[in-house]
């Protein structure tokens, strides 16, 4: 079974920076695409970032490009999401997954991790 571990989130001040981290069951990792999601109270989940199997391509939402960065550690199954210059409408719940499907939709996403909250104080 495909397990998914988010950690790495917190509070922090409007400009600040965080780096989630989103640990994967062994087997897992390497064959997939990966991606963070984040849901803000009241409103739908929504696509942050991806990232390809071989870690050659990145793709972000167009409200964190240049702020947000997508990795991955082969080595450690881990796939991390750097924040910087953080607003409070980053904050959400951030959700790390795999991504089966070819769209940005949750809906080509599966083996959701428990999700970490990241709340961005003004």
């Amino acid at each position: 079974q495909v397990q998914l571990v988010e950690s790495g989130g917190g509070m922090v001040q409007v400009g600040g920076s965080l780096r989630l981290s989103c640990a994967a069951s062994r087997g897992t990792f390497s064959t997939n695409a990966m991606g963070w999601h984040r849901q803000a109270p009241g409103k739908e989940r929504e696509f942050v970032a991806g990232i390809t199997r071989d870690g050659a391509n990145a793709y972000y939402a167009d409200s964190v490009k240049r702020r947000f960065t997508i990795a991955r550690d082969s080595a450690k199954d881990t796939v991390y999401l750097l924040m910087n210059s953080l607003k409070p409408e980053d904050t959400a719940v951030y959700f790390c997954a795999i991504w089966y499907g070819s769209s940005r939709s949750s809906l080509d996403f599966g083996s959701w991790g428990q999700g970490t909250q990241v709340t961005v104080s003004s």
